[in-house]
């Protein structure tokens, strides 16, 4: 991931606590709705994507993001159902 931010400040921010990194407000838009789709699926509603679309989200974009949330939910899921090991580089605190 440190590849992809370039900027380790903000990558240990995100890491430690993501609710107050410093990012721009499309990001928070789009951390925040795919944080709820994680852990409470069931109180999504419509005004979770209009909120992504007033801060610059195309339909494309949130579909993107839907389905990358979705699918790490799905391969998390099946590796939880079938015992797999979490890998030795992943410190326990994030699990």
């Amino acid at each position: 991931m440190s590849e992809l931010v370039h900027e380790e400040e903000l990558l240990a921010s995100l890491e430690s606590d993501w609710r107050n990194a410093d990012v721009s407000d499309k990001q928070r838009a789009m951390l925040n709705y795919s944080f709820k789709l994680t852990a409470t699926p069931w109180d999504m509603e419509q005004s979770d994507v209009e909120n992504l679309r007033q801060v610059g989200f195309s339909d494309r974009d949130i579909l993107d993001i839907a389905e990358v949330v979705a699918y790490y939910a799905y391969a998390n899921r099946v590796a939880d159902g079938l015992g797999v090991s979490v890998e030795s580089w992943i410190p326990d605190e994030t699990i």
